[in-house]
């Protein structure tokens, strides 16, 4: 009898998991795996041990990962921010009215029917990206559309916000923000996230965030599990990923670059965090150089000492990168962010090392990444002969993560790669430590560490995850990621990374 009852009771909590799937299927697989698995009979499955490479990986970044001797005390973060609506990007689109048709970037967005060809051009190579929106009534009506949409989430968004929102979870650092705070953020972000009074505006910028999952699968001690992931047509997306999009206004124009200059002299930060350069995209060429221009007075107005990162985001406009990159941007900022797009993009702009490749073939090659951040900081970076502030650059992709430094300046950067590479693992599978069960090493087992030059062959080995090369003054941190198979939320993720490689960062007095 108690046989039966047991398989009575698993098959009709099978019952009840499958018809939550089929009515609510926009549901990531892991917040159906969790259902399930609460449900299920029986003790649940030990997760793999340290002897995976998963758990021998997790347990010697955890050794590695030591705070520094030198610790930020004030972080100032400007200047883009907003609120982030996410939501499924296939289910928007149908409920637009949208049909499925063919794949196409466009550089900036003008109708629906560019927003439904970007979203299936990007949703094919499952490659994040974002875009701006110009039409906008259009764009207030698709906005009303997905903010009302059920299962739709606000979130704090911006480079900016979400940095100072990652930092201000150690309650020992005090955070300024600057940017466009609208009463949703406001009311969104951390108590201990201070913003000047100046930045408080009645209305806030929202940004669309068209999530889409990959398929993915599980077995639990009850039963094995297939989700097929969201399709568009006959398109079925490699990777999960989002695609982003918006009419922001104030954000594309900086317009809270000046108060977050002057708040930084009352606020007396020891690092400064920039974003937000790839906003002005949308903005005239003629604007665009003339805040360029404003933004280097600016950051050269923050005091000799105090560390200046500097956020890059996707950007689709040549002219501006080259911009970036030469009109003194680079020389100025201290630490550049970037993922493999940007760094790509960077290098076809400014005719750099690699610059021939249209786009990176699956993961990117660690040798050619390796030769670009050592042309960046060789060509931009500080220098006997060369006045420039620009000694770190912390470039990370999905499976695996660099931080090449000037040698000289920066201490601590193990631990502060490792860390970086830890909380993309925990945030994107919405866990307080790495589960081994829910992520995979795909990092490469092996690679060259430079195409341009007899680079040496590296053999991944788990057990010390972190491995480090050096080149003519120029010292590189590389270590793997352990991705999430079925990632809750991928946005921010990038910013994430920043924030954690930054905190454990520590720059040296004499900077």
């Amino acid at each position: 009898m108690a046989l039966w009852r047991g398989s009575a009771y698993a098959g009709f909590l099978a019952l009840a998991v499958g018809c939550v799937f089929l009515l609510e299927p926009e549901l990531p697989g892991s917040a159906l795996r969790s259902l399930w698995s609460s449900l299920c009979l029986g003790p649940a499955p030990a997760p793999p041990g340290p002897v995976s490479p998963e758990g021998r990986l997790a347990a010697a970044w955890d050794a590695l990962i030591v705070r520094p001797v030198r610790r930020w005390r004030r972080v100032a973060v400007g200047v883009n921010a907003c609120v982030d609506v996410v939501l499924s990007g296939v289910k928007l689109l149908q409920a637009l009215g949208l049909s499925p048709g063919n794949g196409k970037d466009h550089s900036i967005l003008h109708s629906r029917n560019d927003l439904e060809e970007a979203f299936i051009h990007f949703m094919g190579k499952g490659a994040a990206a974002e875009r701006f929106f110009s039409d906008k009534e259009t764009f207030h009506d698709i906005a009303q559309v997905a903010s009302e949409f059920p299962g739709a989430q606000h979130y704090v968004g911006g480079n900016a916000a979400l940095i100072g929102q990652k930092f201000a979870a150690n309650s020992d650092l005090k955070v300024l923000l600057c940017g466009p705070v609208g009463p949703k953020l406001h009311e969104l972000l951390d108590d201990n996230v201070f913003v000047p009074p100046e930045s408080l505006q009645e209305v806030d910028e929202f940004h669309l965030i068209l999530e889409y999952q990959a398929a993915s699968s599980f077995s639990s001690h009850c039963v094995d599990w297939v989700f097929p992931g969201e399709e568009w047509g006959q398109l079925k997306a490699p990777h999960a990923n989002r695609f982003i999009f918006s009419h922001d206004l104030s954000n594309g124009a900086m317009n809270m670059l000046e108060v977050f200059v002057s708040s930084l002299e009352e606020f007396q930060p020891d690092l400064v965090v920039l974003s937000g350069l790839h906003m002005m995209e949308g903005q005239s060429k003629e604007l665009q150089r003339k805040r360029l221009l404003e933004v280097v007075t600016s950051i050269s107005d923050i005091p000799t000492g105090i560390p200046v990162h500097l956020e890059l985001a996707s950007m689709t406009n040549r002219e501006l990168m080259s911009s970036i990159v030469h009109q003194q941007v680079f020389p100025a900022v201290t630490s550049l962010g970037l993922n493999e797009q940007e760094l790509l993009f960077l290098t076809q702009s400014a005719s750099g090392p690699h610059s021939s490749l249209s786009s990176w073939n699956g993961v990117p090659d660690v040798g050619m990444v390796s030769d670009i951040l050592f042309w960046i900081l060789k060509e931009h970076g500080r220098s006997k002969s060369r006045a420039s502030d620009l000694t770190r650059i912390h470039f990370h992709t999905l499976v695996y993560h660099i931080l090449a430094t000037v040698d000289g300046h920066w201490a601590n950067q193990l631990a502060a790669v490792a860390a970086g590479a830890r909380v993309a693992g925990t945030q994107a599978c919405a866990t307080e430590t790495i589960d081994t069960s829910r992520v995979s090493l795909r990092a490469p087992q092996e690679f060259m560490t430079s195409h341009s030059e007899a680079g040496s062959r590296i053999v991944l080995n788990p057990n010390k995850p972190v491995v480090e090369w050096h080149r003519e003054g120029i010292s590189f941190h590389f270590t793997p990621v352990l991705v999430c198979k079925d990632p809750i939320r991928t946005v921010g993720l990038g910013d994430a990374i920043s924030a954690e490689g930054l905190f454990y960062s520590e720059v040296h007095p004499h900077y």
